[in-house]
């Protein structure tokens, strides 16, 4: 969020939070990005605000109360107020309840893989409506094509990620693989190491895939302990994957820290990955 953004942000969620009964004299930034994460003290509760208009926090407060309530392995709401959606000052702020990290906080690879193993095992049986994961590719195919919104991508880079973000999207979305409902994006950033064992994070990006698209999040080494991946598939959503990030820090209005070294650095895998494993993407 800009600066004046940021300010506004956390004046609503503590004004929210004391509106609701919860004592709040002090809100510590957590993390900044198209939402901002708080913790607010002394009553010591999380607080996500995102602008209004860019929100999509109903589905993710629905989706909490029920993966909580089959036992998934998930950040809970706020058990002291209700479980809801609040909109103030053009801003929408759900709380959440805030977990003491643990030490040390690196998340050996078999944990993660047997966490998201439950996550997955939790989401299979939940029947939800969410979009496909080709949706958020097509999202990056069109930021690719658009030379406006993509200013300073040169066109042979232009042509390396639209290629290959259309001839994975198609492999993928057309190998038969199984698919089910997935967090979106359970990277490192996205789990918790906590008192209570680990736990996810920010369910806004959910959506319908195979498993492998999940995984393709995680660190190399936690396909390595994920029961029944097809690795062949496992690549090809790393690589998919890559390039979906890759286009985003090409975005004129992209505000990820160091974004555009990074999407140079990521070209540079994508073209050294399609090489080495000889990916035809003009097909």
């Amino acid at each position: 969020m800009q600066a004046s953004e940021v300010r506004r942000a956390v004046a609503t969620a503590m004004s929210t939070a004391s509106s609701l009964g919860l004592p709040v004299d002090e809100a510590i930034v957590l993390h900044d990005s198209n939402k901002l994460t708080l913790r607010l003290l002394p009553c010591d509760v999380l607080a996500r605000v995102a602008p209004a208009a860019q929100q999509v926090a109903q589905f993710e407060v629905e989706l909490a109360r029920r993966l909580a309530g089959s036992g998934c392995p998930v950040a809970v709401l706020e058990p002291r107020v209700e479980p809801r959606v609040h909109e103030r000052d053009g801003f929408v702020v759900t709380l959440w309840t805030y977990y003491e990290p643990v030490t040390p906080r690196e998340v050996p690879p078999a944990d993660y893989a047997h966490a998201l193993e439950r996550l997955h095992a939790r989401m299979r049986k939940l029947d939800v409506p969410t979009p496909r994961f080709t949706d958020r590719v097509e999202q990056a195919q069109r930021l690719v094509a658009d030379r406006d919104r993509t200013p300073a991508l040169a066109d042979t880079d232009r042509e390396l990620l639209g290629d290959t973000l259309r001839s994975l999207k198609r492999a993928i979305g057309e190998c038969g693989s199984a698919e089910q409902l997935l967090h979106g994006e359970p990277h490192p950033g996205n789990v918790l190491a906590t008192k209570s064992g680990l736990l996810f994070i920010d369910l806004e990006t959910c959506c319908r895939g195979p498993v492998e698209f999940d995984l393709a999040h995680a660190p190399e080494e936690v396909g390595e302990h994920y029961p029944g991946v097809d690795q062949d598939l496992l690549r090809e959503c790393r690589l998919l994957v890559l390039a979906t990030i890759t286009a985003w820090r090409w975005d004129r209005d992209d505000q990820f820290p160091d974004g555009r070294r990074l999407g140079s650095e990521w070209l540079s895998r994508i073209r050294a990955a399609l090489d080495r494993n000889g990916l035809d993407t003009h097909g």
